[in-house]
Order: C-alpha cells, then structure tokens, then sequence
C-alpha cells in the first residue's frame, strides 16, 4: 500500500476516443465471466461477508450497475490504471481492499462514447443516502456497502478524506467524472465521490 498521501484532485480524462482516467496526488498523478452478474446473484450470497474479498464484481441495483472490477495500480507515469471498457469499473489496489479497515477506492468511466454508448458510471449521482452497494469475489463472497455522502470536487481540492480514513472502519469511495465535456481540455470538470461505509 502506497504511504504517500493525496491532497490534490486534477482531472479525470476520459476522452471520445482515447479513454484517459488520472487523478493527481500531491507527488503523484492518481487520481471476464460475469459482468452479466445480476445483482440478485450477488445479493443472494450476501450471507458470506469475511473480513475482506479481493473484489471481482460490483452490483449497485439501485442504478443497474452489475460490473466486473478490474485491478488497477498506478502507471510507470504516475497515472492510476483505466478499467478496460466502458461497463467495467477499477478497483485500485494500491489501497485497502474492501471490508479491511480505511478507504476502499473504485473508479469507473462517465459519459458517452463515440458510438453513442453510455459507461458504467453515468448514474452514479442518482445514488441516495442509504442505497447499497455490493462488492463480491471471484468465490461468492460479498460484503456490503451503505452511502452515507455525495461530494463533488473541483480540480484543486483537497481529497485527502478520498483515501485516507479518518477512523478504523472500513469504507468504499467510488470516483468518477461529473459535469459536461470540455473540448479544448479533453477533460470533465468535477469529481464525483460516493462515500460508503460497510453494512
């Protein structure tokens, strides 16, 4: 797990064509077989809820997200890994994994592609104070998220409480873009977070 902490949020490049994602720590830019599985598949095995999961798949029925979670670090350039597709989200592991104690953090693409296409996180600001959100590994495993907050940040905030806890509990923080397209910048101008705590 990386020690350095992150202060500064820049943007979120997720382009109609190229598909760049990267968030900006202060000294360093952060910042399969089933993503038909159905968010009744996941919820039905809710019962198995270990410490931890090395995540695979992410369901939040409440906007009809059933995802593979793909694993992603930082780039030799600093940059945090792109999930490969438009539907898939990115668990970065560089930090804790979800139900161990701190920030769990998922990243996921916003907006339309080229053909038209919307990506997993488009709906993500429709998300409510005490929806659900589970996570599950590759052996069934799930652990449950509730949303306690939305924050939107702007590209020199500070997001320190992104990924760093402020107690022991274990938390999920999913990150996406917000806001509309920016031509000249090829960029978005927000950061949408939503901060859960497990169930």
């Amino acid at each position: 797990m990386s020690n350095k902490l992150p202060s500064k949020l820049s943007f979120l490049i997720i382009g109609i064509e190229g598909i760049i994602f990267s968030l900006v720590f202060v000294s360093f830019l952060f910042f399969g077989s089933s993503a038909q599985s159905s968010a009744l598949d996941i919820v039905s095995n809710s019962a198995k809820s270990p410490a931890s999961i090395l995540p695979a798949y992410l369901s939040i029925p409440q906007i009809k997200v059933n995802s593979n979670l793909e694993s992603v670090g930082l780039t030799p350039d600093g940059a945090v890994g792109v999930p490969l597709g438009r539907n898939n989200a990115a668990w970065f592991n560089a930090g804790p994994r979800p139900g161990e104690s701190g920030n769990a953090v998922i990243t996921g693409h916003y907006g339309i592609w080229k053909n038209g296409v919307p990506t997993v996180f488009n709906n993500l600001y429709k998300l409510r104070l005490g929806d659900k959100i589970y996570v599950k590994d590759k052996k069934g495993s799930v652990i449950t998220f509730v949303v306690k907050k939305k924050k939107t940040y702007n590209q020199n905030d500070d997001v320190t409480d992104v990924f760093i806890a402020s107690d022991d509990n274990a938390h999920l923080n999913i990150i996406t873009c917000q806001g509309t397209w920016n031509k000249i910048t090829q960029s978005y101008p927000g950061r949408l977070v939503i901060f859960a705590d497990r169930q």
